[in-house]
């Protein structure tokens, strides 16, 4: 069974030699403080390359959106040109668009 001292840890403490001082703590709590500021700034950093990747993602599918709807409107004017099934195809390869 365990009795609950006030004084006990701290006369313990004294015995040993190992009585903080009060510069101590504030160094304690200095390092404390620095290893979480780099902690939350690490997390920040991982969260903006995750923004700036959904970011492009997003812009990457409104632009593909766009071409798509512009490929599929201008399919008779790329078959009227020499060459232009050929660029039709790749475009829609490249816009992962369906050809029709």
């Amino acid at each position: 069974m365990y009795i609950l001292v006030p004084d006990l840890d701290l006369q313990m403490l004294e015995v040993s030699g190992l009585t903080p001082s009060l510069s101590d703590l504030y160094l304690m709590n200095l390092l404390v403080t620095t290893a979480m500021f780099l902690v939350l700034t690490f997390r920040a950093w991982i969260e903006l390359k995750n923004y700036n990747i959904m970011w492009k993602e997003i812009r990457r599918r409104s632009t593909n959106e766009v071409v798509s709807r512009i490929l599929k409107a201008e399919r008779e004017l790329f078959t009227k040109v020499e060459g232009g099934t050929e660029l039709y195809d790749l475009l829609c390869r490249m816009f992962d668009v369906e050809a029709k």
